[in-house]
């Protein structure tokens, strides 16, 4: 009689012991879950749209907060210090009477003609060469990183207007060598191709610019 007894009391740790893995699938469900729930979520716009990681990954080329790509801020300031030099050097020559370092003499390219020209002097006054220096450490300031970073609204205007401004000058300055002196002058001319870049560069950067809507600005 004892040996069946004995046999039943065995086989009731044998159930009880048999529970225990029902638990830990259980466990086991409730660890999944957890993890599950604790996973984050795909990043959204303020649309609402699922953000790619495409735009994740495009989103560092721009510079923060300006909307143009990174490269442009310091392009446009490179281009100003080019400007200025140029600039620093022509009021240098007009003042002194120095003639302009490797600049030939031909039919085409004359620079001391286009440089004593009365042209060369606007109003009788303001020498053209002073002007350009002005407007080039105007530049120097407006396209400087810190000005593109601090992205103020009088900032943005001022350097449209001042690129704009440059750029009907250096048309009239082209006619005037062109058709009144009918001689080019090459620093001049180094001149303004930095003028004509910064125009191009900067009316990127306005078209580039987002919207009210986070889109780019109507064209």
């Amino acid at each position: 009689m004892a040996g069946p007894k004995q046999a039943r009391a065995g086989r009731t740790p044998g159930k009880a012991g048999g529970a225990a893995p029902q638990r830990n699938r259980q466990g086991g469900s409730s660890r999944q879950g957890g993890q599950g729930a604790g996973r984050s979520r795909p990043a959204q716009s303020a649309g609402g749209t699922p953000v790619t990681e495409g735009a994740k990954a495009a989103s560092p080329a721009r510079a923060a907060g300006t909307g143009v790509p990174r490269w442009l801020p310091l392009t446009t300031f490179i281009l100003s210090l080019a400007g200025a030099g140029l600039s620093v050097y022509l009021t240098y020559t007009h003042y002194t009477d120095t003639a302009l370092a490797g600049c030939p003499v031909n039919a085409t390219v004359n620079c001391a003609k286009v440089t004593t020209s009365p042209e060369s002097i606007i109003f009788g006054v303001f020498p053209v060469a002073v002007l350009g220096l002005a407007f080039y450490v105007f530049m120097v300031a407006i396209n400087s990183p810190w000005a593109w970073r601090a992205d103020l609204a009088v900032i943005r205007w001022a350097r449209l207007a001042g690129v704009l401004t440059g750029i009907v000058f250096v048309l009239y300055l082209v006619y005037v060598e062109l058709f009144k002196v009918d001689a080019i002058c090459e620093y001049c001319t180094g001149v303004h191709v930095v003028t004509f870049l910064l125009f191009g560069l900067i009316m990127y950067s306005v078209a580039a610019r987002p919207g009210p809507a986070g889109k780019p600005a109507s064209r």
